[in-house]
């Protein structure tokens, strides 16, 4: 899958799951989780121990369809990591030049973590960007960059729970990231009900 079909995977889906957890193990069963839940892209994260393993495990899931990136990835050795396990795609919390050049050379999607207009105005001027922490920012921040970056792509993620897309999505987002709160209670069966929302 290249990095367009990566791109349109994610945007399509509309939910990004952001797996970040204690373990590898519970990080490859909360993955089947989502996938067996009806989802086909999922994050993990490099805070994960043993998330190199976890991203291969998953990732060979991919024959059937599944999406697998790596995200928190701050430095190229972990994305160069992430490659050989097998991610689609990588995200990084903030602007990281390297590891930029790490997935342009692999032709993977690089969603760039940025937080001000100007990091978010270089990134979207070469692809996709995320916002982050977008919680502390709003649907209100995003509607407004938007007015200045039409057409941008840009995925909020960091604190922001199920029932609060739908603004989200009405101030232009792209996608967005959702963590844990993906696997509380009968959320993911909800999902459908809750993006369409």
């Amino acid at each position: 899958m290249d990095s367009v079909e990566v791109l349109r995977a994610i945007c399509d889906q509309r939910v990004l799951p952001v797996l970040r957890l204690d373990s590898q193990v519970r990080a490859v069963e909360a993955a089947r989780r989502v996938l067996d839940g009806g989802l086909r892209v999922v994050e993990l994260t490099c805070t994960t121990p043993g998330w190199d393993l976890a991203v291969s495990h998953v990732s060979e899931r991919g024959r059937s369809g599944a999406v697998i990136g790596v995200g928190t990835v701050t430095g190229a050795d972990d994305a160069r990591r992430a490659l050989d396990a097998g991610a689609s795609f990588l995200v990084s919390p903030y602007p990281v030049p390297e590891v930029r050049e790490v997935a342009q050379a692999g032709g993977v999607t690089f969603l760039e973590g940025c937080f001000s207009v100007g990091e978010l105005a270089a990134a979207t001027a070469r692809g996709p960007a995320k916002l982050f922490p977008a919680s502390t920012l709003g649907p209100a921040h995003l509607r407004s960059v938007l007015q200045v970056l039409p057409g941008a792509t840009i995925v909020p993620t960091g604190g922001i729970r199920l029932t609060q897309l739908r603004p989200w999505f009405e101030a232009g987002a792209a996608a967005v990231g959702v963590g844990t709160d993906l696997l509380v209670g009968n959320n993911l069966e909800r999902i459908e009900e809750l993006v369409s929302a």
